[in-house]
């Protein structure tokens, strides 16, 4: 093995590794692999980026475009609303949603597709009580088998019509691909939506079964001399820590504080709503002396009707706004009622890579972030 064969495999090998520790973004671990094959003499520095020129990028790079086009005009949204079938069954779902992904690639990004299509494969596997992985795996074929039929559906296809052009021949046509393609993509989709679909193992999703949001919520009262009162509320959660639990509002003199200020000092006779796991519940209170608050609630009187009130239940609603400090004022005013979701963050999302303090996301938008669960 030559100097320069030993350089340019150690260059691979580096940018192989740095892919896959993800740390850094994947066009810029290119750009530096790139930039270490000029500075090793493997490139030459006038040709280093000739290859952006070159028509499989510039298409690509339209195909893109034309992706991004189709997810903001929300052309995609209405052209599956009428496609798929409202009350079919899980195959002939599942086979439709498939062949809407692979018509969507044949024309666009595949991973544009894909991702246009997960919210709709996510609410047809709700729908038809179907495990999400049995149906984003046909689609996710589906989006691979369209791009064959195509010239611009992958970029391989635009890699090989510029080497034939190169030869001296002509340049393949948007459709050549197609007779082939389609063929092998009709095959897939069909084996796909009747037989493929049930081959997907069957994977309980993460914390789906047995994690009942409305089993972990908990009123707190903090008693006069307690060692809550007088702290701040970052104080107390960090005391809470140890055991998993979280301050996710706050009651004080009848007012509801949903996502209070880390800051704001807590008070003896104040109410702190917890999120926390029922076994350590009996911890976290104990260490700050806090009591259950449905020990502490007086009798109703006779004419009023008794409110239920019941570790780990959500809060009651009332019509209280949730007010924090000034800069909450301006807020809608909403149900006191502690609302727990799920959300996901969507490939380009402008939230990737910052963290919920970079965004305030407490002090800005009212939200508690109480978990992360990534790849699965």
């Amino acid at each position: 093995m030559t100097s320069d064969q030993g350089l340019i495999v150690g260059i691979m090998l580096a940018t192989i590794a740095m892919f896959l520790w993800g740390r850094w973004r994947h066009d810029m671990v290119a750009a530096g692999a790139l930039l270490a094959c000029v500075l090793a003499g493997l490139v030459p520095a006038t040709g280093a980026f000739a290859g952006f020129g070159h028509p499989a990028v510039i298409t690509v790079a339209c195909v893109l475009v034309l992706s991004r086009g189709l997810q903001t005009s929300g052309a995609v949204d209405v052209l599956a609303r009428h496609v798929l079938p409202a009350s079919a069954g899980p195959t002939l779902s599942i086979a439709a949603l498939t062949a809407l992904g692979a018509l969507l690639s044949a024309f666009m990004n595949n991973v544009g597709a894909l991702a246009l299509l997960m919210p709709v494969a996510m609410q047809t596997a709700r729908s038809r009580e179907l495990p999400p992985g049995r149906v984003l795996m046909p689609l996710a074929f589906g989006s691979i088998l369209g791009g064959m039929t195509t010239l611009i559906g992958t970029p391989p296809n635009l890699i090989v019509s510029g080497f034939r052009a190169q030869t001296g021949a002509s340049t393949f046509a948007m459709f050549d691909f197609t007779p082939v393609g389609l063929a092998v993509a009709v095959a897939g989709i069909v084996f796909v939506g009747l037989i493929g679909w049930r081959l997907v193992p069957i994977r309980r999703q993460a914390g789906a079964e047995g994690f009942d949001t409305g089993a972990y919520l908990t009123e707190a009262r903090v008693p006069e001399g307690s060692k809550a009162a007088g702290k701040t509320l970052r104080e107390i959660e960090a005391a809470l820590d140890e055991t998993g639990a979280q301050v996710v509002g706050l009651i004080r003199n009848e007012v509801r504080v949903t996502a209070p200020s880390p800051g704001r000092l807590v008070r003896g006779g104040d109410v702190l709503v917890i999120e926390a796991e029922a076994e350590a519940l009996a911890s976290a209170l104990s260490g700050l002396g806090l009591e259950l608050e449905e020990a502490e609630r007086p009798e109703p009187e006779a004419d009023e009707p008794p409110e239920d009130v019941k570790t780990g239940r959500k809060d009651r609603a009332s019509d209280d706004e949730a007010a924090d400090d000034a800069a909450q004022k301006d807020k809608p005013r909403a149900p006191d009622e502690i609302v727990l979701m799920e959300l996901a963050v969507l490939p380009g999302s402008a939230l990737t890579g910052r963290s919920a303090t970079d965004i305030l996301l407490r002090a800005r938008y009212g939200i508690n972030l109480l978990a992360v669960s990534r790849h699965g």
